[in-house]
């Protein structure tokens, strides 16, 4: 981004952008996602346990977008002036009560844009982080309904067969990211 504009909504804001991620203003969160969605700045994160499974979560039912759908571990959208780091971590303790380290960028030029069948839309930039969690979550029911730990491989499976039952966001990034996650610099930090 070049210039950044004032922001006039200091906590819960998305940072509008054109196709070359150029700001272009603030939305307030609450109202951006509509159908009619700006293309805006958003990440998603898949967090993974040492022993490589990987934190699924189901979206809650009061999301105004796939409300109960099973995706990522999760995912959200950086303030003004806010790093990718610091937003995944202010999203980690919001959402699932987490702390993650090992931080990696797996999918750095992710776009997308989808429609879910209330005729809400998805339209983002949005770099896709891997990161290895300290501890257990504790999700916030406002956002998460269920979660589960699942073997990388298995997930890998139902996406292959069913991406309809995923986020389609999740099923667009899952290969790319187990192919970061599974490849030998990507976890050189964790084996130190």
């Amino acid at each position: 981004m070049r210039e950044k504009p004032v922001s006039t909504f200091p906590e819960d804001h998305v940072v509008l952008v054109d196709e070359h991620r150029n700001a272009q203003g603030l939305a307030p969160r609450a109202t951006v996602h509509t159908t009619d969605t700006p293309l805006h700045l958003a990440f998603s994160c898949y967090v993974f346990r040492p022993n490589g499974d990987l934190l699924l979560t189901r979206r809650s039912l009061a999301k105004v977008a796939w409300p109960g759908v099973w995706t990522n571990s999760f995912c959200g959208h950086p303030r003004l002036d806010e790093s990718y780091e610091q937003t995944i971590e202010r999203y980690a303790a919001h959402e699932l009560g987490l702390q993650v380290q090992w931080l990696h960028c797996a999918l750095p030029d992710f776009r997308y844009r989808a429609v879910d069948v209330s005729g809400i839309v998805e339209n983002e930039i949005c770099p896709v982080y891997v990161a290895t969690a300290l501890g257990e979550p504790v999700p916030n029911p406002d956002e998460v309904m269920d979660y589960r730990w699942v073997p990388a491989d298995e997930v890998a499976a139902l996406v292959r067969a069913a991406p309809w039952a995923v986020s389609p966001w999740m099923a667009e990034q899952l290969p790319g990211v187990l192919a970061y996650r599974t490849h030998p610099a990507a976890t050189e930090g964790e084996k130190a």
